[in-house]
């Protein structure tokens, strides 16, 4: 019965849990992404830079042959339950001894 009689309170209760938790965790999340500003410290970030040196003309205005590289992948994949292997094996039995023949004559 009590869940029949749950209404528009409790939805409305359960939503401002909601907007207080999202809240919040939003706060947390900008707190820890801004800690050092918040207490002034700085980083100290060095920048890096690299100077690239010109390579000289070719001499008589030629210029170099492309590079070509052919690249061929033969890795195929295979399946994680591995192999499947297919065992024969060859099992000789002799032949069954022929059976005598039945003489029609009583030996008597």
């Amino acid at each position: 019965m009590s869940e029949e009689q749950e209404g528009g309170l409790s939805g409305l209760k359960k939503t401002i849990i909601g907007v207080a938790t999202t809240a919040v965790t939003a706060a947390g999340v900008y707190l820890t992404t801004n800690i050092n500003k918040f207490f002034g410290v700085e980083e100290e970030t060095e920048v890096k830079t690299e100077q690239v040196a010109e390579t000289p003309a070719p001499v008589g205005g030629a210029t170099p042959a492309p590079i070509v590289v052919n690249i061929e992948n033969t890795n195929q994949q295979k399946q994680s339950g591995g192999e499947t292997k297919v065992v024969e094996r060859v099992i000789e039995k002799p032949a069954p001894a022929p059976a005598k023949p039945v003489e029609d004559e009583d030996p008597w």
